[in-house]
């Protein structure tokens, strides 16, 4: 059973229905005694950071999420639920996120060719060895990114992939049980979906 937060930011149904084409039943939790003790959690985000946290906050999630996060039980972060593990962003101002992986969360910089948002399918590089997430993904794997910031972790060793834009960017993150992509699994066809499967099966 994969349980994913509802906080009023997520692509919910697209996420459980990649689930479901990999066999694996989903709950969308929609208060925070639905996320205890629960053996993996999806934190999913499309939009602003700041509105994010703020309806995290609001809804009385945090505390949980980051218990969640402390007894070291899977979790997948996805898109902006990536960058909200982090410090802070600079999305529209100065804004603090959840704190559990130091770092910041900065937009592309700018240039004359560089196309922001970064959307479309991109490849990964940089890819971190063993990584659980990416068992039975070829390296020549095309995946489904749409952002327009990235983050900047302190800790380089958490950094379990890159991918190019304009500059070479974090795509994922990996420490112990705690997972987060930038891009879209449930967006990005097979190799997604082989995502969504082994982080069912950690």
């Amino acid at each position: 059973m994969i349980h994913i937060i509802d906080y009023g930011m997520g692509n919910l149904r697209s996420v459980a229905k990649g689930f479901e084409r990999v066999g694996v039943e989903t709950k969308i939790c929609t208060t925070p005694a639905e996320i205890e003790n629960v053996d993996r959690l999806v934190l999913p985000g499309v939009g602003a950071f700041r509105d994010a946290m703020q309806h995290l906050r609001e809804l009385g999630f945090v505390e949980t999420l980051l218990k969640h996060i402390e007894a070291d039980r899977p979790m997948l972060g996805i898109c902006l639920g990536l960058q909200l593990l982090f410090d802070r962003s600079y999305e529209d101002g100065n804004y603090e996120g959840l704190g559990v992986l130091p770092g910041e969360v900065v937009r592309f910089k700018k240039t004359k060719d560089l196309k922001i948002p970064h959307m479309g399918w991109n490849q990964l590089n940089g890819i971190q060895e063993n990584n659980p997430l990416l068992k039975n993904i070829p390296a020549e794997a095309w995946f489904y990114f749409v952002h327009s910031y990235h983050v900047v972790p302190e800790n380089k060793e958490v950094i379990a992939a890159c991918t190019e834009h304009g500059e070479n960017v974090v795509a994922m993150i990996h420490r112990g049980n705690l997972h987060a992509a930038q891009f879209h699994p449930e967006k990005s066809q097979e190799h997604g979906l082989q995502i969504l499967k082994n982080f069912s099966e950690l």
